[in-house]
């Protein structure tokens, strides 16, 4: 009869381990680490390949850089909880920098950089001699 008592307890025992498991957080959301992912479009509003992602946190701190895949779709991973600032360019031609982009531990946030034409050429900062 003790040996049934025992066997039953050790039986709960490991069910409730079981149904704990299965009600527990998400991996990424266990651990605090958020994502960042998206898609470049280019001017024509189609997706760009292979565009190179340039993100940092909003201090400065950390700049990094990854490229999107074939269909522009990119995602940065491992994310700590902060504000970061993100910008995407392809064969010259650059996106606005998304600043304040509020990542919070766990979350997976999607966003869409677009790729525009500058209004003008920058200056150089090259001084340039003139011909005599």
């Amino acid at each position: 009869m003790r040996r049934g008592f025992i066997l039953s307890g050790i039986f709960v025992l490991l069910l409730l381990l079981a149904v704990s498991s299965v009600w527990a957080e998400p991996q990424h959301k266990a651990s605090g680490k958020a994502s960042l992912s998206g898609i470049i479009l280019g001017p024509d509003d189609k997706p760009v390949p292979h565009a190179a992602v340039t993100y940092q946190s909003s201090g400065g701190n950390a700049p990094h850089a990854i490229h999107a895949d074939a269909h522009g779709r990119f995602t940065i991973a491992n994310l700590r909880g902060d504000n970061y600032e993100i910008r995407a360019s392809a064969h010259g031609v650059f996106s606005e920098w998304e600043k304040n982009v509020n990542v919070r531990p766990g979350q997976q946030k999607t966003i869409t950089l677009r790729l525009i034409y500058a209004r003008e050429m920058p200056k150089s900062e090259i001084p340039v001699k003139k011909k005599q």
